[in-house]
């Protein structure tokens, strides 16, 4: 059990995010986010292509928003498969946002749903800070689960996210290789279910 700790006599996963990265720094960020118990909502593979249904709709759209609400993320390549999502994003803080062509859009942030009452300490310290990877998926997964649960009441996500720092040009290109054939090797890859 050395993943897990008590917090009120129930054990919690620890963070899957590396201990010893800032997940606000520039960077390169690969992410998959699955359906609770992988249950296909977003639509099927056909001859190795997704077909979205309106509900994987919704989720690309969304996806592809991200950076409306969020100036200092980039996307890459990104594939929303029956269910789950592998993407890439590129947070460049770097960017001078205020000179941008892009400072002029509405932007705006989801809130999440954690209390900020003083004797809850343990939500504080598990709540993602502002600018980060985990504020971005959060509050992606927050209106997919808004908007999706209108026409699908028992639509959920896994509770987490998995990512990987990319670091090397050429680890990039493979991960990008792997997003784009997913559709064809649906059936051998890990989140398969029928």
């Amino acid at each position: 059990m050395e993943n897990f700790f008590k917090y009120k006599n129930k054990y919690r996963i620890d963070s899957l995010r590396h201990k010893n990265w800032d997940y606000g720094n520039d960077g390169c960020y690969f992410i998959t986010i699955c359906t609770k118990s992988k249950k296909n909502f977003f639509g099927k593979i056909k001859d190795g292509r997704v077909i979205l249904n309106s509900l994987g709709e919704m989720a690309q759209k969304y996806w592809k928003e991200i950076p409306e609400h969020f100036l200092f993320i980039r996307l890459d390549e990104f594939v929303i498969m029956p269910n789950h999502i592998h993407g890439i994003l590129i947070i460049e803080k770097g960017l001078d946002c205020i000179n941008s062509s892009r400072s002029n859009l509405n932007v705006e942030t989801l809130h999440c749903n954690v209390s900020t009452d003083e004797k809850n300490d343990y939500y504080r310290r598990i709540s993602p800070k502002t600018g980060t990877l985990s504020t971005v998926i959060r509050s992606y997964k927050s209106v997919c689960t808004k908007n999706i649960k209108k026409f699908k009441a028992d639509f959920a996500w896994q509770d987490n996210f998995y990512d990987r720092i990319v670091r090397e040009e050429k680890e990039l290109d493979n991960i990008k290789q792997y997003i784009y054939n997913n559709p064809l090797k649906w059936g051998e890859d890990e989140n398969f279910c029928r």
